[in-house]
């Protein structure tokens, strides 16, 4: 589905290094291939992402870094922004409000898709991580009013000539209330291809892609699957 009559700029702001492929990755897809231009700045480099089948002491960060450059790539994205922030740590303070002020001026986008700051049980067996909605609600809260007003972070006008920038629209991923459900199917794989790139995240690789594989729709079969990612889409006027 096409959703603008020209190719837009658009920027993806995120906690961790896998997100943008978990949570919108088939959708990126799609955009990349219509012509968008599609940047990635996640807030911190993923450094407590241990698991059962991933167990290390040694810093983990360049590791992570490397993983989503490779995945962001099977997307079609090149242009990654890594602030370095500790994972896990990640609150909604004015300081970090300036950094992405400055991420959103300097790339001035015309779509920004974030995460929903307000859901906090995805379902009946998940809670929602900290990290995911701190950034949604420092992103949010860089857009309006902080990236479009000359008064705040007026240092970065005066001091680094970054100017005011509004954005068109805001695409909030993992939606506690979606208004837009999308029909993904025919870029799901590139969004697991993607995935596989995270190989300290996934664990064994051909389990983990069954498993994406089965979350098709409850009205699509084994034979024809059908896929769907949901977002809270905001259009300023």
């Amino acid at each position: 589905m096409k959703f603008w009559d020209s190719p837009k700029s658009i920027l993806v702001i995120l906690a961790h290094p896998d997100d943008p492929e978990f949570f919108c990755g088939a959708t990126i897809a799609e955009w990349v291939e219509q012509g968008n231009q599609v940047s990635y700045c996640l807030l911190t480099k993923g450094d407590k992402g241990v698991n059962k089948e991933f167990q290390t002491s040694d810093d983990i960060r360049q590791l992570r870094v490397d993983e989503q450059t490779l995945a962001a790539r099977e997307l079609g994205v090149n242009d990654i922004t890594f602030l370095d922030n500790e994972d896990g740590y990640l609150v909604p303070t004015l300081e970090l409000r300036k950094e992405v002020t400055r991420v959103i001026r300097q790339k001035k986008p015309q779509i920004l898709v974030t995460c929903d700051p307000t859901n906090y049980f995805m379902n009946d067996n998940y809670i929602n991580h900290p990290d995911h909605r701190a950034a949604g609600q420092i992103a949010i809260d860089a857009v309006f009013p902080a990236a479009g007003n000359p008064l705040f972070f007026t240092e970065l006008i005066t001091e680094e000539h970054l100017y005011p920038h509004g954005v068109e629209e805001v695409w909030l991923s993992l939606p506690k209330e979606p208004n837009l459900v999308l029909d993904v199917t025919a870029t799901w794989d590139k969004k697991i291809a993607a995935l596989l790139q995270h190989r300290s995240q996934i664990g064994k690789p051909d389990a983990f892609t069954l498993r994406m594989k089965s979350r098709k729709t409850e009205d699509s079969s084994e034979d024809a699957p059908r896929y769907q990612e949901e977002f809270k889409r905001i259009i300023f006027k």
